[in-house]
């Protein structure tokens, strides 16, 4: 009879570990990666009677907020953050004041903080509003702060899907570069997502998503479209503030979405108007939920056990950038450009408006050596960035942009020379020759003194 009930509560005990070992829902996270995340609200405490930035209008209210996102990340010898922003720009006053406070809050080298902008067409400017100017540093140091307090071990997954709303705003007539939607001009409608999991749900600790088009929606364009002919009277994070939220939405708010935008200098809503109409509230639930959908079926898609198996258990960061001097119309301007590599996943950063053939061609330079994530509007705020070959054809692009047509090649080059130091395939990024080691250490201490 003891042997009997010895066996009996032997099986039970083997049977609840086994169902601890087996939950529904959760899965192991083994890893050498940790990752914090907090959003906080950036949107200004007064907006009436403020002039938003990109088309500028007068605004009098708030449809929706504006936010921000520390994202903080740790391998166990290199910390690195990504901070994302309902903003037009990363302007580098900004980015240069944001770093120093971040770094204090959360131990991260102020060389390896990247800042993004989404590129919002309906927020404040930070020169022409220097009291949210300075609220939003203070506030982008509270929520490094947070984020750093709250690091959870992580593994990393990866999908893509699609959106429907985007579209190229160039056309070639006549051998002139006009302002028309054109649906068979180059468009990179992909959207990339990493999930950030501690394995204890099926709801991410943090998503960061990347879509490519402007977040224009509610400027005006032929100034005739109803019911708002001057542009959308309201402050808003536009088409990347809607896909947040509806992502958090169907993780019960219990998880942290973050938006990057990708080169989309000639990519904006198709909305036709003369030559384009500002949106109304369908339109934006419409893009905001095309985007949000395909980036919860992304992440819902990831977590299938097959997915699950090929997810990496060892989360290598590596940070390089470099000041770069291109050249200019007027004068030569000077550009930060970053590489992130996170594991297999490699950001690569400008600090302007790519067009979309500056992320084609980077992918197509980076190959099979890495999952390429092309980021523009991050680390500065140089305008906009042209294909050599627009300038031929003129049009807005290249002729608001404030660099000759040179600078294509400058970027190119560059970015793929930094991609070699983070990927570490190409020789000298691992030569154990002293005269190699010297040259890293020695770009390395340049890359923190800047």
């Amino acid at each position: 009879m003891i042997r009997l009930t010895i066996f009996v509560i032997a099986l039970s005990l083997l049977g609840l570990v086994s169902a601890q070992e087996a939950v529904d829902g959760q899965f192991p996270a083994i890893s050498n990666l940790k990752a914090g995340v907090a959003k906080i609200d950036i949107t200004p405490s007064d907006v009436k009677g403020m002039t938003v930035i990109g088309h500028r209008r007068e605004v009098n209210g708030v449809r929706d907020p504006l936010r921000a996102g520390v994202l903080i990340l740790d391998d166990g010898e290199t910390k690195a953050a990504i901070v994302t922003m309902d903003t037009i720009g990363a302007w580098e006053a900004m980015v240069e004041k944001a770093r120093v406070r971040i770094s204090e809050e959360s131990g991260v080298p102020m060389e390896n903080i990247m800042i993004s902008a989404s590129h919002n067409h309906s927020g404040p400017g930070y020169v022409e509003h220097l009291r949210w100017a300075s609220a939003l540093i203070e506030k982008l140091g509270v929520a490094a702060k947070e984020a750093a307090a709250d690091m959870k071990t992580v593994t990393v997954g990866y999908d893509e899907d699609e959106i429907g709303f985007g579209i190229n705003r160039r056309k070639v007539i006549d051998g002139r570069a006009v302002v028309s939607l054109n649906k068979e001009g180059p468009n990179d409608p992909r959207v990339k997502v990493l999930r950030f999991d501690d394995g204890k749900s099926l709801t991410p600790v943090a998503v960061l998503m990347h879509a490519v088009c402007h977040p224009c929606f509610f400027t005006w364009g032929d100034k005739g479209s109803q019911p708002y002919p001057g542009g959308f009277p309201k402050m808003s994070a536009d088409f990347p503030g809607e896909a947040q939220t509806f992502v958090e939405m169907c993780y019960g708010n219990k998880t942290s979405s973050m938006f990057l935008q990708g080169c989309a200098g000639d990519i904006r809503p198709n909305l036709p108007g003369y030559p384009y109409r500002c949106a109304d509230e369908a339109d934006i639930q419409w893009a905001g939920r095309d985007l949000g959908g395909a980036v919860v079926r992304a992440l819902a898609r990831n977590v299938t056990r097959e997915k699950l198996a090929d997810r990496e258990s060892f989360y290598k960061i590596k940070v390089a950038s470099e000041v770069v001097t291109l050249p200019g119309k007027e004068e030569d301007r000077k550009a930060e450009l970053m590489a992130m590599k996170i594991g297999p996943y490699l950001l690569l950063s400008m600090p302007g408006e790519p067009m979309v053939e500056f992320g084609f061609k980077l992918e197509k330079a980076i190959a099979d050596r890495a999952i390429p994530i092309i980021v523009g509007y991050s680390n500065g705020n140089l305008g906009y960035i042209a294909t050599a070959d627009s300038y031929k054809v003129g049009g807005y692009e290249p002729n608001r942009s404030p660099l000759t047509h040179e600078a294509e090649a400058m970027i190119l080059r560059h970015l793929g020379k930094l991609a070699d130091k983070v990927v570490g395939d190409v020789f000298e990024s691992f030569s154990k020759h002293p005269k190699d080691v010297k040259k890293r250490a020695e770009q390395e201490e340049k890359r923190k003194a800047k």
